[in-house]
């Protein structure tokens, strides 16, 4: 199965984007450790993206295509896998079709984790970092025995600047505006299918499963 996972910061991507890849046997693919890869392993592809990463400039959409085409056309992704990051908006959507269109296949399903902003909020905004040993908590999720006071090293615990209410919001703005008109293009496919990602992880996970196997039959 071939599937893309689109959501929100804060929706827990990361997360069941392992968990489903794993349920289903395929290889997890993200734009995050397509890049890794590249620029530890000194490709081509990666030294050029280190140049723009160095000057502080975003990676060009014609680079990041180019990792993800190697990437898709390595032998374990020829029976399927699941994109996290990519494609982010409807040019690069339209890219990712013609490509996989060369390669004599095409997407089954685009899974959207749905998530109110509220809830988005909540989530990242109560996280914690400890500066000694980077361990996160959470004030209301996961909290430490003292307040303000990391439980595995006993270092100060801080609101990183992305997870400040302000921040979050904008982001969601910045997601709403890049992913809503991608959304739109996978809707009118034919191949987009909502999970609600409140709750347990596991819940989600289920959901998210037994959406995939009803789209499969």
């Amino acid at each position: 199965m071939r599937v893309v996972l689109v959501g929100p910061p804060g929706a827990g991507k990361g997360t069941q984007a392992q968990f489903i890849a794993s349920n289903l046997s395929i290889p997890k693919i993200s734009t995050g450790d397509i890049f890794r890869a590249n620029v530890s392993g000194g490709t081509e592809l990666g030294k050029l993206a280190k140049e723009y990463m160095d000057r502080g400039d975003l990676v060009p959409d014609e680079v990041t295509v180019a990792m993800v085409r190697d990437r898709l056309s390595e032998p374990d992704a020829q029976e399927g896998f699941l994109l996290d990051g990519f494609p982010r908006n409807v040019p690069q959507a339209q890219i990712l079709n013609k490509m996989l269109a060369e390669f004599g296949t095409s997407l089954d399903v685009v899974l959207e984790l749905v998530v109110d902003d509220e809830e988005v909020v909540r989530r990242l905004a109560g996280r914690r970092t400890c500066r000694s040993c980077g361990k996160v908590w959470h004030v209301v999720f996961d909290p430490p025995g003292n307040e303000g006071v990391c439980d595995a090293c006993g270092g100060e615990l801080f609101q990183r600047d992305d997870d400040r209410e302000e921040t979050i919001r904008h982001r969601l703005e910045v997601y709403q505006d890049q992913t809503a008109p991608l959304i739109r293009f996978y809707a009118d496919e034919g191949i987009l299918r909502g999970v609600d990602a409140t709750g347990p992880v596991e819940e989600i996970t289920q959901r998210a499963m037994s959406e995939l196997r009803r789209f499969a039959e």
